[in-house]
């Protein structure tokens, strides 16, 4: 796999992030550097772990399923990338002001939400014998950035929002055509 595609991939798993974090800048009344800096942290660290913890699982059961790797790496890749585009076309136009999913559990909860499609790709490097040190801390630092992106997008721009889905709907087309392309080869 190349640098310019795990690029791609990490672009791809960061949409989820980008979305929610627009979504917390629309929603909350006052965005601090703060702010961005623990949800952008947060979700970094938890997009660049669970690679680590997929490719790992990965290991377990490699010897197993070697001979369909590259379906099972398809599979998995056009699961994610069929439910980011699922849900590009869902629309939750509600806002909790009362709360800060910067803190506490509401953190931690969408930490791990926006990272459960990281465990999947993690998994399919593993299978396809792909190294995950490098494409993890791609992977994180192109979460934390595209997350503080987010935040800034989302306190500025109320109307951005509209928007947000459509990359969410790209990083979902993405990563299955990057499935595609592993199945070919």
């Amino acid at each position: 796999m190349t640098l310019y595609e795990i690029i791609i991939i990490s672009i791809a798993l960061a949409m989820d992030a980008f979305t929610i974090a627009v979504a917390c800048g629309l929603c909350m009344p006052e965005v601090t550097k703060r702010h961005t800096f623990r949800l952008a942290f947060h979700f970094g660290l938890f997009q660049a772990l669970m690679p680590v913890i997929g490719w790992a699982a990965g290991l377990t059961v490699k010897a197993m399923v070697e001979t369909y790797a590259p379906w099972i790496s398809f599979v998995l890749l056009s699961f994610v990338g069929g439910k980011m585009i699922y849900d590009s076309f869902q629309q939750d136009e509600s806002c909790d002001t009362k709360k800060d999913p910067t803190k506490g559990f509401s953190l931690i909860f969408l930490s791990i939400a926006t990272s459960l499609d990281a465990l999947a790709v993690g998994l399919s490097f593993s299978i396809m014998n792909y190294p995950i040190a490098m494409p993890s801390v791609l992977i994180g630092i192109t979460a934390f950035v595209l997350t503080a992106i987010g935040m800034q997008i989302g306190k500025k721009f109320s109307k951005a929002s509209r928007y947000s889905h459509i990359a969410e709907l790209v990083g979902g087309i993405i990563l299955i055509l990057i499935g595609l392309k592993l199945l070919l080869q």
